[in-house]
């Protein structure tokens, strides 16, 4: 049932990236043609400019629609988690294409500076540019706001992109006043104005989108929702080690270590993982791949107390940030835990031995076995 859930979700999606998409098509390729003549008609690089980057605007529109559709193949043999990241490497061409834009139009721009050419406005210039400021402001809002509501890096590039453009055009609108004004033509210098905008704008997109595509940390609040979401079975005493893995937009999987009493039986603790694996995904659409357990002492008032100790020892030290899985085992004389030390330590192995060699001098008749795991998902 899981999995038919999920088709129908990502036909959905697709169905609105792509219409979407195809909107951004030709509103822009209607721009990219007015701007164009104008921008020749005037002698106008900063307008012609204008026009090139909405034709590059277009493309990346239609790059987004071929990456949904390849994104949304179905899991095969050699692509078990399917193919979802293809949605990042669209984004990642979508921002190459900014950047080429970007330098093409500051190469044009240089020369011009070099070589100026009067520009000659008209009534039907300023009318069109101004027509276009409006028409960017709403297809970047509409854009950028349907990619976060159905979670697509590359509709939100293209929406981020069109609101910079549209700031471009009125800065375009501006220089045209300014000629008519004072006679003073500022085309040049403002096209490579414009240029470095969109390259600045092209790099930190492609900073994100293959930052998305290595892997990133997730929310602390998507943490803690699935965290709160599982605590919410009585039988759960603690979740840790929480590890996302992301295979694309709504994509996301996790394994989970939770704190259970010691005295659960294996059909017990197979209906509680079945029972989270089910309330996750309808909740958050999250996957769960494996949940494995910790063994609490639960009758025993010494290992408790010898928990509460070990914990206020080490948790005022500097950069340990979590202990969990702790048992007590007083037949073998073992003690057992898993300690988080923050990556803001500058020698984390270092705090681990410390800690550890506390431990031991505190509790010399039993074996300390501490496992040093990272912060995953623990801090902000």
């Amino acid at each position: 049932m899981e999995n038919t859930i999920d088709t129908k979700k990502e036909i959905s999606r697709d169905k609105v990236i792509v219409r979407t998409s195809i909107i951004g098509i030709g509103a822009n390729i209607l721009l990219a043609g007015f701007k164009a003549i104008v921008g020749v008609l005037s002698h106008s690089i900063a307008i012609v400019l204008d026009a090139v980057n909405n034709l590059s605007d277009a493309g990346s529109s239609l790059i987004t629609i071929i990456g949904t559709k390849l994104a949304s193949k179905q899991p095969d043999k050699k692509h078990p988690w399917g193919h979802g990241r293809i949605e990042y490497l669209s984004a990642i061409l979508i921002s190459l294409i900014v950047l080429y834009a970007g330098f093409t139009s500051l190469t044009k721009s240089v020369h011009k500076i070099i070589v100026p050419e009067t520009p000659d406005y008209s009534a039907a210039t300023l009318i069109i540019v101004s027509a276009a400021v409006v028409v960017k402001i709403f297809l970047g809002s509409f854009v950028k706001r349907t990619g976060e509501k159905v979670n697509s890096d590359s509709l939100v590039n293209s929406g981020k992109d069109a609101l910079m453009d549209s700031l471009i055009s009125a800065s375009t609108l501006a220089a045209a006043i300014i000629f008519l004004i004072t006679g003073k033509s500022l085309e040049a210098w403002l096209g490579a104005i414009i240029s470095v905008i969109i390259i600045k704008s092209g790099i930190d997109m492609l900073k994100d989108s293959i930052s998305h595509l290595l892997g990133e940390r997730v929310s602390f609040e998507t943490a803690q929702s699935v965290q709160k979401c599982i605590m919410s079975f009585p039988e759960v005493m603690g979740v840790y080690d929480l590890i996302f893995h992301d295979y694309g937009p709504d994509r996301l999987n996790c394994s989970v270590h939770v704190e259970i009493p010691d005295t659960m039986t294996a059909v017990q603790i197979d209906e509680l993982g079945r029972a989270v694996t089910t309330k996750l995904y309808n909740e958050l659409g999250v996957i769960m791949t494996a949940m494995s357990v910790y063994s609490m002492n639960t009758s025993d008032t010494k290992a408790t107390a010898i928990r509460e100790d070990i914990s206020q020892m080490l948790l005022s030290q500097e950069y340990i940030i979590q202990l969990h899985g702790f048992y007590l085992n007083d037949t073998e004389k073992l003690i057992q835990f898993d300690m988080i030390v923050s990556f803001d330590a500058p020698d984390r192995l270092e705090v681990y031995n410390k800690a550890v060699k506390m431990v031991e001098e505190k509790y010399p008749e039993y074996r300390i076995v501490c496992v040093l795991d990272s912060d995953f998902c623990v801090s902000e």
